[in-house]
């Protein structure tokens, strides 16, 4: 922000980029007038300029006129539908990192790559210019990584996968996102009995200790254009299969991993069909095996919520009693059980058909759950003292009925507008699933939130599809 009269001196306008710059280096930025906020001779910068060139109140910088970067052309031949070589891939790339272009300019790159797609070369280009982008770790050891590309409620998979694999001596630095349209991240739920935002030197300590970590991936400066990428995409709901594909693996080569396991969920209700899954999978191997990965691709049933609890604390107990072997979720167990076993296979710790029941010895043995409290402790946490939500709401069944079908995007959404991630409590608990059956009365699931307003924001979302959110039939 520059006062209007420094602004017409040097003939700046609302939306014209400048370079900011201090001994420690130079940012462009994009430039709003005021008056009465700030004197002729000050500035104000966003946060995020203040990280990058560490400036202090009253710092003094040089403020010049930058001219529009090149790569405004190179985003309008991709919406032409040409095709981008990798130096032109990667001066698009750079200058998103350096904030060279506004947001609606990054706006039209993701739209002109979700209209016209990218070809294998060029994705794969995309992946490289996101990891010289930003910082990358390396690790000692036999690296694993796993990802979902998300969408079904519950699902959390990650920790108990995790703290299997690390007791088997696997290491695992786990960086994960925050939620983007589900109710919660892995780092949302883990963020409920730890930290999860450390710098790249304390997170090599943390996996020293443990052989693993559970962080979120956002502060870590691991592949930042993903980042920057991701928030304008939540803006325009736009999700482009290239860019889907250079957000995970430019996360995984970030982080040193040399085996990835891919969860692709899919069916009705999760972000993509049997079809589009198995086009999917075919990508990521191809790209895995370009990058030198040890890839295996495997394909869920994401069709209906996976646990009990949606949401970041009811999430964090399915795992703590599947962990603590307390009657938690069976779907959930058998779903972390059978991923745990394909690492296990792929890095060679179990023989071929051996993995899903070396993991389950893992995880009745205790030693999943020891892995798991010392990674919670390492992360300056612990298991207790969870916040209770002050408001509920119970839906009941109206009729004697067989669950056919439990909706994701619907469950999701509910939870969302109860207060999810944001209000930790917040969330769905359901106790039946599909298949099973319920009596007249009866709960079917009932619906937490940490206000009466958001509770009453859920419950209205919820009577206005809630047809579509649990189809029944007859006994």
């Amino acid at each position: 922000m520059i006062h209007e009269k420094t602004a017409k001196k040097m003939s700046l306008h609302v939306g014209d980029r400048v370079s900011i710059k201090d001994h420690k280096g130079k940012i462009i930025s994009v430039v709003d007038t005021v008056s009465g906020i700030i004197q002729p001779s000050e500035i104000a910068v966003s946060g995020d300029i203040l990280e990058k060139l560490s400036l202090k109140d009253k710092a003094s910088v040089e403020v010049e006129l930058a001219g529009h970067p090149r790569s405004i052309s190179l985003i309008k031949k991709k919406l032409k539908g040409e095709r981008l070589s990798e130096s032109e891939i990667r001066e698009i790339i750079f200058d998103i990192a350096e904030n060279a272009l506004t947001e609606v300019e990054v706006a039209f790159f993701i739209s002109a790559v979700y209209a016209n797609d990218m070809t294998l070369e060029e994705t794969k280009h995309l992946i490289s210019a996101m990891v010289d982008s930003g910082n990358k770790m390396k690790l000692a050891g036999m690296v694993v990584d796993k990802h979902c590309i998300g969408g079904i409620a519950g699902n959390r998979t990650t920790p108990i996968l995790v703290s299997i694999c690390a007791a088997a001596g696997l290491i695992m630095p786990k960086t994960s996102s925050r939620a983007i349209t589900s109710a919660a991240g892995t780092a949302d739920v883990i963020e409920t009995v730890a930290k999860v935002e450390f710098s790249i030197s304390e997170i090599k300590n943390i996996v020293k200790k443990t052989n693993a970590c559970l962080v979120w991936g956002g502060a870590l400066g691991l592949a930042p254009v993903d980042d920057k990428i991701i928030k304008i995409e939540r803006l325009v709901n736009i999700d482009s299969t290239p860019q889907l594909l250079a957000s995970i693996l430019s996360k995984k080569i970030s982080v040193g991993s040399h085996y990835v396991l891919i969860d692709i969920p899919c069916g009705r209700s999760a972000k993509v069909s049997k079809n589009q899954a198995e086009k999917l999978k075919q990508k990521f191997l191809k790209l895995g095996n370009l990058f030198g990965l040890k890839i295996r691709v495997v394909l869920t049933d994401g069709t209906e919520p996976i646990g009990n609890g949606i949401g970041p604390i009811l999430e964090i107990k399915d795992v703590i009693k599947i962990l603590q072997r307390n009657n938690g979720p069976m779907d959930l167990e058998k779903k972390s059980v059978m991923l745990a076993g394909e690492l296990l296979e792929l890095t060679g710790k179990s023989k071929k058909g051996k993995g899903i029941e070396d993991a389950q010895k893992i995880l009745d043995s205790g030693k999943a759950f020891e892995k798991f409290v010392q990674i919670i402790k390492a992360q300056e946490g612990h298991l207790d003292g969870f916040e209770k939500p002050m408001f509920s709401y119970e839906v009941k069944s109206k009729k004697n009925a067989r669950i056919k079908h439990i909706d994701n995007k619907i469950i999701n959404k509910i939870a969302r507008f109860a207060g999810c991630p944001e209000d930790a409590a917040a969330g769905i608990y359901l106790y039946k699933k599909k298949g099973e059956i319920i009596e007249k009365n009866q709960v079917l699931f009932t619906i937490f939130a940490v206000s009466e307003e958001k509770l009453k924001q859920a419950k209205g979302l919820y009577n206005k599809l809630g047809k579509k959110a649990v189809e029944f039939s007859r006994v």
